[in-house]
């Protein structure tokens, strides 16, 4: 819910300041409607019900996967379109990935959020109202900003949201927070905000081939970016994801690895998660399971801790770099 509206309906009607508190402890449990909010009196709660949407979020579509990933359309009040994913695991992680902007303004050539209009940062409730929506149907205890935007230009509403999200049951270890390399933000997040996990979304060892992949890379060159992870792994005492896309022909040969491994230093402040492609409609194709298995046992030889991400959620467009929902959809 609009959690400043609701501070301000509340100060309207100048309920005790902890009323805000109880409430936001009934949503982060899971309920449903202010009517289960049985330690508010009910007039309050009458007034909040035709004051305060419950969400500030509209869902508009929703699809399940064979594997068990959801994936929720939800349209914001101004109908600015939203993508979440529920990732369920049999080990019992309930994971979501969170956006943090409707669309994203930094067009990577391989995602498709990239290719949709930019519509806005998303408010601290904005993506909040994303985890509650999961939230009411069963327990969740990870999260990862890997959804749609770049968390990191969108720091000061991310972090007002991980503060949040251990009320829900997810952990501050359990957050992670992903970059295509936004140095001023990886920068800030040294020193601000909880003890959140960073994974940098790399991709290509060189700078050339990277800005080819991810224009951000002439602005923040890659050398800069991977200096001030070392900054924040300094400062927070915790190791960096890389996250890499295993593209078929691009940058899955050998050579590459070995520059990756080179770049990656010291090697035990970085662990790679190689990422098979998931089709987005773009000129790429993803790397054959060998290219990808040789690629981690090169980096694995040099001393670089590497694992294959699990993909999930494919079959309806709900996995890595595949979220490229519509205003039109959205607005329905």
């Amino acid at each position: 819910m609009d959690l400043e509206l609701l501070e301000r309906s509340l100060a309207e009607r100048d309920q005790p300041s902890y009323r805000a508190a109880q409430v936001w402890e009934w949503a982060a449990r899971g309920a449903t409607a202010y009517a289960e909010m049985s330690n508010l009196p009910l007039d309050l709660r009458r007034v909040l019900e035709a004051e305060v949407p419950f969400s500030s979020l509209a869902l508009r579509r929703s699809a399940r996967a064979r594997d068990g990933t959801e994936k929720a359309l939800f349209a914001t009040a101004d109908r600015r379109p939203v993508e979440t994913v529920l990732m369920r695991y049999r080990d019992g992680r309930r994971s979501l990935c969170l956006s943090s902007q409707s669309g994203c303004p930094l067009t990577c050539t391989f995602c498709a959020t990239g290719s949709m209009r930019f519509g806005r940062n998303l408010s601290a409730s904005e993506i909040l109202d994303q985890a509650l929506h999961f939230r009411r149907s069963a327990p969740v205890n990870q999260a990862v900003f890997m959804g749609m935007g770049e968390p990191l230009m969108n720091l000061d509403s991310v972090l007002a949201a991980c503060e949040r999200l251990p009320d829900l049951g997810i952990a501050t270890s359990h957050t992670t927070i992903s970059t295509v390399g936004w140095l001023p933000g990886i920068e800030r997040l040294a020193g601000e905000g909880p003890r959140v996990r960073l994974a940098l979304s790399l991709h290509a060892a060189d700078d050339a081939l990277r800005s080819e992949l991810m224009p951000v890379n002439d602005r923040y060159p890659l050398a800069d970016v991977l200096e001030a992870c070392r900054g924040w792994r300094a400062a927070r005492r915790r190791r960096v994801y890389v996250e890499y896309l295993m593209l078929g022909g691009v940058n899955d040969r050998r050579g590459q690895a070995l520059a990756l491994a080179a770049v990656l230093t010291p090697a035990e402040a970085f662990k790679v998660n190689l990422i098979p492609y998931n089709p987005t409609g773009g000129p790429f194709h993803g790397s054959p399971p060998k290219a990808i298995d040789d690629f981690r046992r090169t980096l694995i030889e040099r001393g670089l801790p590497a694992t294959v991400r699990l993909t999930r959620g494919r079959d309806i467009a709900a996995a890595c770099g595949q979220l490229a929902a519509t205003e039109a959809a959205a607005a329905r």
